[in-house]
């Protein structure tokens, strides 16, 4: 790394250090100490040319040493300010440490002093980390996404990508964002891979999971609704985990999340355009071409335009098991909001028509809601039921009634289910599924 990578690395300005993780205050009590040798260490590495023969990690060490002669500085200490140093040039700055917190949901990052997490669905201020100043944010965010094939400058001001753990990252700075750079970054769930992980948490029943397993495996097709981060991909990724290892699965997506441990899956993702304006291949176009791959599901990250119609068009003609994801308040939001999607293509089809293909086309919808207490819970699984004076039917088949709120914020209800025998059930038996046979003989779910 050159002196003036270094340079663009680092910007050395009196500031009060902040620690990354509440372990730190007890490895350093003299933060005034820690402050000094910091700021130290990198001015070093900044005025001083590095040897060619020698690696970056053995030189940062060989400052390291030299900075803290003198000190009484234990193991612990020493490695903490390599690390500090390391995650400076090597990592993605102040946030590194978050990053490795599973207990971390989200990270959203609105100013060199103000860095939030999402813990257990709620948003608190990180008082333990922060940024020297805006153009640190910048080059951070410019870390992280280079070696994506990514890029972020004035001339390019936005940007979404996935890290290769899976997390989603977005970043807008100005001239777009007014309020300087903006970084929000979705961390991928790596504690919710299974529905035992959602049967813990208390999102649904076992009664419930054994109704979208059995719907999963007879070939349903499924539509899961919900507002942002309420964990809609999370849910579609261990739904998919229902299909048969002998299926061949497609999977389209904007930015590749799912986890699918199947052994025929192939994997679709969008491309955005090139600096010339030209290359993009959207979420329509990959749904259109999925269709001439012989499919025996086809699994689309999440629908919110044009193509609506044509996975609608795949689930019409054959492609049945086929599961998505959209923005909705509700079950009967859900499927206005997909109504609206297949109008906008622009072609002349009557809107009796296009609720009677959608009324053809799905069989479940699923609501994901997030509390206010930040728990996330399956609020609704319903059925379509068919058409009525023009309109699309949906019958809910089990539910969550919210009761009261205690006075720390938490929510209690309860699942319950309707006094129903679902259509879902006569087709799924069809399918020899008999897992249902004992779920709809008692409203209350145990």
């Amino acid at each position: 790394m050159s002196k003036q990578s270094l340079m663009d690395a680092f910007e050395v300005k009196p500031t009060s250090l902040k620690i990354n993780n509440i372990s730190d205050y007890e490895v350093f009590q003299d933060k005034e100490l820690l402050e000094n040798l910091r700021t130290k260490i990198i001015q070093n590495l900044i005025d001083e040319n590095i040897p060619e023969d020698k690696l970056l990690e053995q030189y940062i060490n060989d400052e390291i040493d030299k900075s803290i002669s003198g000190y009484d500085l234990d193991y612990l200490q020493r490695n903490y300010i390599f690390n500090l140093i390391q995650n400076e040039i090597n990592g993605y700055g102040p946030i590194t440490e978050l990053l490795r917190d599973d207990t971390i949901t989200e990270i959203t990052v609105n100013g060199p002093n103000a860095i939030y997490v999402e813990v257990e669905g709620k948003l608190v201020k990180e008082e333990s980390v922060s940024f020297i100043n805006e153009k640190h944010i910048i080059r951070t965010i410019q870390r992280i996404v280079q070696p994506l094939g990514r890029t972020i400058d004035a001339a390019n001001p936005m940007v979404d990508a996935r890290l290769r753990d899976g997390s989603r990252l977005n970043a807008i700075i100005p001239p777009l964002s007014l309020t300087g750079p903006v970084l929000t970054i979705r961390k991928f769930a790596k504690n919710l891979e299974s529905i035992d992980d959602l049967l813990i948490k208390g999102a649904l029943t076992n009664e419930m999971a054994t109704f979208l397993e059995s719907c999963v495996k007879a070939k349903l097709n499924i539509l899961i609704s919900g507002g942002t981060g309420t964990g809609k991909t999370t849910l579609l990724n261990i739904l998919s985990s229902f299909i048969g290892q002998e299926e061949r699965i497609i999977t389209i997506e904007d930015a590749a999340e799912l986890r699918l441990k199947q052994k025929h899956v192939i994997s679709l993702e969008t491309r955005l355009t090139n600096y010339e304006g030209e290359g993009e291949v959207t979420i329509r176009d990959l749904v259109r071409n999925s269709l001439r791959m012989r499919p025996d599901r086809i699994i689309v990250g999440e629908v919110r335009g044009k193509e609506a119609f044509d996975m609608m068009q795949a689930m019409n003609t054959g492609h049945e098991g086929s599961i998505t994801t959209l923005h909705a308040n509700s079950p009967i939001d859900a499927l206005n909001r997909l109504e609206t999607m297949i109008l906008m293509n622009e072609m002349s089809i009557p809107v009796g028509a296009v609720r009677g293909y959608i009324e053809n086309a799905i069989d479940i919808v699923i609501q994901i809601d997030r509390l206010t207490d930040g728990r996330r819970k399956i609020t609704s699984i319903s059925e379509v039921d068919g058409l009525k004076d023009g309109n699309i039917l949906v019958k809910e088949i089990f539910g969550y009634n919210q009761n009261d709120t205690l006075a720390d914020g938490t929510v209690i209800g309860d699942f319950i289910k309707r006094r129903i025998t679902p259509k879902a059930y006569d087709k799924i038996k069809k399918r020899g599924i008999d897992e249902l046979d004992t779920i709809f003989k008692s409203n209350k779910i145990s």
